[in-house]
Order: structure tokens, then C-alpha cells, then sequence
């Protein structure tokens, strides 16, 4: 039998078995970890962390699967949380139906915005992003009649099916957890596809991925307006659960923020970005209680941080992990 024919050759159930027993674990972990975590934190911040973690990953997914490196995410996060507000705020629709809109708006921004980006490469495409970015945050600061101008979207009711209000934030984060849920693993789903494995191929090498006939820029273009969706989703969801959407959520230093928790967790690891976005803000929350200065403080932290995990906290302890396996056996 030949290698192929070897390679083609059915898994057994006990083996298939065994190659799902860590994904299934590591979910079950996870959504333990998510019903508990307002437990540990109040609930404001438990919801921040799993929206901003999808956010951080909506970036990975472009920049550490498809190379490419976008300074205008929050063009998305913030305008999704918009459109959401809108929805929930003059349509009385239920929130994940809110949600909903706010993440199709952002994949429908993303279209024209992304094909005209990823004609350009490298440091081109981020600062051609974060132009277009930049024009959004100026579109919602001059129409005031719909977005608020500098006073925001306030009053962003969270309403049921049934109509009633969820008001109080417990309920809401278990409301919204499945939404949640839903968008981590869109993500880990599109990254185990194998349309996942064709754009870390054009990552890596897209002469060669183009020589062996696929078309780069649509894969490119759709990573583009995928990852645009999970962000939207995120900033949706963070706009319904404060009940405010504001202008601060589009500007440049959003997207900044959010590619520094991407590359805090590690680049091309996915969950390495919700560790970051975590240690971001649980640091943030902490030393705002502390002093005045808390900015600067995170930031001293974060430079000291990148500098000893320099593939990123989820990797390096990845790493570390293997080697003591590896000692140990």
C-alpha cells in the first residue's frame, strides 16, 4: 500500500476517539471556566474579558493565520456596536438579534474596505486599513442625529424575545454566553478548515500558493470579512451590555490596543489572545484602584512581558510544557 493509500485509510473510532479527548476537555474547561469567571470577577468584567478575547482573536485570525496586520479592527468592533444599538434602541429587537445586525453590518463594511486593503502588503495594508478606519471614526462623529457625535449612543436597552428587559447584568451574561461561544468557535472552526490551511499556506508562501492555483486575493478577502464578523459580534455584544456605544470604540488606539492583547497572548495561537486580552484588562482593573498613572504602569508591564515571552505567553508556556513532557518520559 502506498504512503497515500495509507494516508487515505479510515481512522479507527478507537484513534478518532483519542484525537477528539483534548479538544472536548479543553471545551469543556472552557465553558466551565466561562460560567464560573463571574464568580471570581464582577460580572462587567467577566463580560469584557470573553468579548474583548473575541476581538483579540478576530485579529489573530487575520494576523496570525493569514499574515495579515490590521490597525483598523476597530472600525468594526465600534461600528457593529452601533448599528447593534440601533437595532435594540429604535427597532426594540430582542439582542441577539441586535447582535445580529451589528455583526452583518461589520462583514458588509469589511467587503469594500478589505478589497481594497489587501491590494497592498505589509505595513501598506495596516496603514490603509487604518485610514479607512479613521474615516468611520470621522462619519460618526459628524452625524450626530444618528450616532450621538462625542455624547454617544446612550440608553442601548438589552430586551428578550418576550420584550422584557434583561436588566440585570447577571442575566445578561448568561444570556449572551452562547453568542459568545458561538463566535470562538466559528473561529476555531474556520481555522481547522481546510480553508483555514490554504490561508496559512498563503501566509506563509502565497507565490507558491498561487502557483498551485488558488486565488489569493479571495481568500484573503473572505479571512478579512470573517474575522470583521467576529469582531462585530464582540463589539455588538459590548455595546448591548453596557448600553452605550461611543465614538472611543472607533478610534485608532482600539485597534492598537487590541493587537497588543493578540500579540501579549501569542500570534497564531487563537486562545493565546483571550489570555492577553485577560491579562490586559484584569491588569488595567487592578491598578486603576492604585494610582492615577495606571497607563503607564500597564504599559511598563506589557513591554516587560513581551520582551520574556517573546512568542507570546500561550506559546512560550506551550513550550515549556512539551519540554517538561519530554524530560519527564
Amino acid at each position: 500500500m502506498s504512503a497515500i493509500d495509507a494516508g487515505a485509510a479510515p481512522q479507527p473510532r478507537s484513534a478518532r476517539l483519542r484525537r477528539w479527548a483534548v479538544p472536548l476537555a479543553l471545551l469543556a474547561l472552557a465553558v466551565a471556566g466561562a460560567v464560573l469567571l463571574p464568580r471570581a470577577l464582577y460580572v462587567v468584567l467577566a463580560l469584557d474579558i470573553l468579548l474583548y478575547g473575541l476581538f483579540a482573536v478576530s485579529v489573530d485570525l487575520l494576523l496570525g493565520f493569514g499574515g495579515l496586520l490590521s490597525f483598523g479592527h476597530a472600525a468594526f468592533w465600534g461600528s457593529a456596536g452601533y448599528v447593534a444599538g440601533l437595532a435594540a434602541k429604535e427597532l426594540r429587537l430582542a439582542f441577539p438579534l441586535a447582535a445580529l445586525a451589528g455583526t452583518l453590518a461589520a462583514m458588509a463594511i469589511a467587503v469594500p474596505i478589505g478589497y481594497l486593503s489587501i491590494r497592498r502588503r505589509g505595513i501598506y495594508f495596516a496603514m490603509v486599513t487604518l485610514a479607512f478606519a479613521q474615516m468611520l471614526f470621522y462619519i460618526a462623529n459628524e452625524w450626530r442625529d444618528v450616532t450621538g457625535g462625542e455624547n454617544g449612543l446612550q440608553g442601548i436597552p438589552r430586551l428578550g424575545f418576550d420584550g422584557r428587559s434583561v436588566g440585570r447584568s447577571a442575566d445578561f451574561y448568561t444570556a449572551a454566553l452562547p453568542l459568545i461561544f458561538i463566535g470562538y468557535l466559528a473561529a476555531w472552526r474556520i481555522v481547522h478548515s481546510p480553508f483555514g490551511h490554504v490561508l496559512v499556506a498563503i501566509r506563509d508562501n502565497e507565490a507558491r500558493a498561487q502557483a498551485l492555483g488558488y486565488p489569493t486575493a479571495r481568500y484573503k478577502l473572505i479571512a478579512f470579512v470573517l474575522s470583521a464578523g467576529l469582531a462585530g459580534l464582540a463589539g455588538s455584544l459590548f455595546a448591548i451590555g453596557h448600553g452605550f456605544a461611543s465614538l472611543e470604540n472607533l478610534h485608532w488606539s482600539k485597534s492598537g490596543e487590541v493587537v497588543l492583547m493578540s500579540v501579549l497572548g501569542g500570534i497564531g495561537t487563537l486562545w493565546g489572545s483571550v489570555l492577553g486580552a485577560a491579562l490586559v484588562l484584569l491588569l488595567r482593573d487592578w491598578l486603576s484602584g492604585i494610582t492615577d498613572a495606571s497607563g503607564a504602569v500597564t504599559g511598563a508591564v506589557v513591554v516587560a512581558l513581551v520582551l520574556g515571552f517573546r512568542r507570546g505567553i500561550w506559546a512560550t508556556a506551550g513550550d515549556q510544557l512539551r519540554r517538561l513532557g519530554r524530560r519527564s518520559g
